[in-house]
């Protein structure tokens, strides 16, 4: 993380109790203490009781909920957080202010390293949602692996599938306002513009690759975020 002033902001806005609750009643004593999980702000635990896994060395503070890293100051107080199901960690992760965050009974989340979402954001999964390294979210999107509600063909009363999985690749870069749907797979570098919607396979369009619209299409390819440009910058003011 980056000078002092970050540092002390940082601290003062860590919740305790939530943060000294979640991380001893989740996790072994000797991981517990080293508070691997920061609760920043007000936030509400609906369910905890499911399972929570770190697959990396154990650091002070590396998962962060409603860390204050974007540019956006003042917080609405609305973050939620649902565990009932199974989250992942593979390394530092954030979580912006005003998040939900809802992984139902049976449900797998997955976050790779410095994996994110944006403030406003909201993830509701009730199958799979996997994250690579480096999928960084923009504020006020979702990703959302169900319809929640049963639909059906009016025809043959055919039951149409509830859930699909989302697998969003290593160094993505998903704008603002997008809304990710069951059985979206996005390639290695891939970069979805604002107020987008994705719910196909989009791997086989190959990597380095632009997406948007309503549903989201093929604008341009060999683009990147300049991630070799950024990665000291994101490490430097993101990781506590």
């Amino acid at each position: 993380m980056g000078g002092f002033y970050q540092k002390l902001k940082f601290y003062y806005s860590i919740n305790w109790i939530k943060t000294l609750y979640f991380n001893f009643s989740k996790f072994p004593f000797d991981t517990a203490q080293k508070l691997p999980v920061y609760f920043y702000g007000s936030v509400k635990f609906k369910d905890i009781s499911g399972e929570i896994q770190i697959n990396a060395p154990i650091k002070t503070g590396m998962i962060g909920f409603g860390q204050p890293y974007e540019i956006i100051s003042r917080s609405k107080g609305i973050a939620e957080f649902n565990l009932e199901g199974k989250i992942t960690f593979n390394g530092h992760v954030q979580f912006g202010k005003d998040y939900l965050v809802h992984i139902a009974p049976g449900a797998q989340l997955e976050m790779g390293n410095m994996a994110s979402l944006g403030h406003s954001g909201k993830i509701i999964c009730y199958h799979k949602i996997t994250f690579g390294n480096y999928a960084r979210i923009g504020y006020e999107s979702q990703l959302a692996d169900t319809t929640v509600h049963q639909m059906i063909n009016t025809i043959t009363n055919e039951k149409y599938p509830m859930t699909g999985p989302i697998n969003i690749g290593n160094y993505n870069y998903i704008s603002n306002r997008v809304t990710i749907l069951a059985n979206t797979n996005t390639p290695d570098f891939c970069t979805v513009a604002s107020n987008s919607v994705c719910a196909k396979d989009y791997t086989s369009l190959g990597n380095n690759i632009l997406l948007g619209g309503i549903p989201v299409e093929l604008l341009k390819t060999n683009i990147s975020r300049d991630w070799e440009g950024e990665m000291k910058q994101l490490e430097k003011w993101l990781i506590v």
